[in-house]
């Protein structure tokens, strides 16, 4: 990708607020035409609804449609959603789950550049230059993140190098013999590596890598901390959904305030999970994205599950693409305890605000005969805060009980266990054991 290229791309970045909603009414327009015309599914949705394209004569009209979930995507398993002839898909992916079916998306080749053009605006937002190595640790394959990576930084005119995920001391050798200077993986595969580093004597802090790209899996804040300061590095949050096309969705800037959503593209809505309702920029509630020029497979209102806010006050870095918060939580994720609605990133939180426990942890859910759920907190301490003493395991347990009480309003049982103990993954944490019949 040439200057002109980049500065074409980087543009849309700041554009006119006004300019930008004729830009996504047009493709509005356009997208709800070749779903209706092209994909039987979404005829007949709409139709059961009694809408029809031209029913939506402005953005603010996109409400009238229906929603698409992700149980749609599995009822329509493998190609049920696709709205071109299968000659002009030119690459399938799906997603990570680990239980039924897989949900399938696919692309036309346009599709991809569409995605790749979302890699490189986060990307270039981060700092990401030409002059950079680019360390690609997501996986390769049928999930988003390796080859999402891959060709945005590539299109950018990075080196690339498609490790993929595992051989974590190789990780680390590549990266120190490599001079790698960005990172891209899950965040808590990244802590991985840093535990993997510490155990070959190779201090990151010392090597030129200053940048990670993080994501497909919820993290915190508290954890980009412990990321940034045991890595010397500036973490970022790179957003995507195999839904919606894969990483490259949304990112933040060097000011980390919040994910910009490269909205020319991706169309997002805030509405009550609840009621269904749209809500208002600045008011909390689930993400629901329409894809504006995605061809091979258009997602139209479709519900991320993720909870989060939008809003348009200005940033630093001179972008008028809206933003959101980082996502609070995934209301699939919800636990339910005892009546009190707990999300892990809230216990995440909690956890890492006491000085000397580690990113590892695990959270076990149990049904008591009778019904009462009980949730227990398995926690890795850092090795040097780890301490066989009795007395001292306790102190910790009650300083950690009391915060996950604080922040959450329930009360877990917390369980140190030894450094090194809690399983590593090299893709998404499995953060939730689930143990109840139900």
């Amino acid at each position: 990708m040439n200057s002109d290229q980049l500065q074409s791309l980087s543009n849309a970045d700041y554009i006119n607020r006004e300019r930008l909603r004729e830009i996504q009414w047009q493709k509005l327009e356009v997208i709800l035409k070749h779903a209706y015309n092209n994909a039987p599914w979404y005829k007949e949705q709409w139709d059961k609804a009694k809408v029809k394209p031209s029913d939506v004569k402005s953005m603010d009209d996109l409400h009238k449609l229906p929603f698409v979930a992700k149980q749609d995507l599995r009822d329509t398993y493998p190609f049920g959603l696709f709205a071109v002839p299968k000659e002009k898909i030119v690459r399938l992916h799906a997603s990570s789950g680990t239980t039924g079916k897989p949900i399938v998306v696919a692309h036309t080749r346009e599709d991809l550049e569409v995605w790749t053009h979302g890699v490189v605006r986060a990307l270039a937002g981060y700092g990401v230059t030409q002059s950079d190595i680019l360390q690609n640790a997501y996986g390769y394959g049928l999930f988003t993140g390796g080859l999402g990576l891959h060709d945005g930084g590539q299109a950018l005119g990075v080196t690339v190098v498609p490790i993929s995920g595992g051989n974590t001391e190789r990780q680390v050798m590549l990266m120190r013999d490599f001079g790698a200077t960005v990172v891209s993986c899950t965040p808590s595969y990244f802590l991985h590596i840093i535990d993997q580093a510490e155990r070959m004597n190779v201090d990151l802090r010392k090597l030129p890598v200053r940048i990670g790209a993080f994501g497909a899996e919820p993290w915190s804040d508290e954890m980009r901390t412990v990321i940034e300061e045991r890595a010397g590095i500036k973490a970022f949050d790179i957003y995507g959904l195999t839904e919606i096309s894969g990483p490259g969705v949304g990112a933040e800037c060097i000011h980390q305030n919040g994910t910009h959503l490269f909205e020319d593209h991706f169309y997002p809505e805030i509405i009550d999970p609840e009621t269904l309702q749209p809500l208002p920029d600045g008011q909390e509630g689930e993400l629901v994205f329409t894809t504006l020029d995605r061809f091979a497979m258009p997602m139209i209102r479709y519900r991320t599950r993720d909870i989060t806010t939008l809003y348009t006050e200005p940033c630093p870095c001179g972008r008028t693409i809206r933003r959101m918060k980082r996502i609070k939580a995934r209301t699939d994720d919800m636990l339910i305890i005892r009546g009190v609605n707990v999300f892990p990133g809230q216990i995440e939180a909690a956890l890492l605000s006491v000085q000397g426990t580690s990113p590892h942890y695990q959270l076990i859910v149990t049904r008591e005969f009778g019904g009462l759920d009980n949730i227990e907190v398995r926690l890795e301490l850092l090795p040097e805060y780890f301490s066989d003493k009795i007395g001292d395991i306790e102190t910790y347990q009650r300083q950690i009980g009391h915060e996950v009480a604080r922040i959450t309003g329930i009360h877990a049982k917390v369980t140190l266990v030894a450094p090194g103990t809690i399983p590593r993954s090299e893709g998404k944490a499995k953060r939730v054991i689930d143990q109840r019949k139900i």
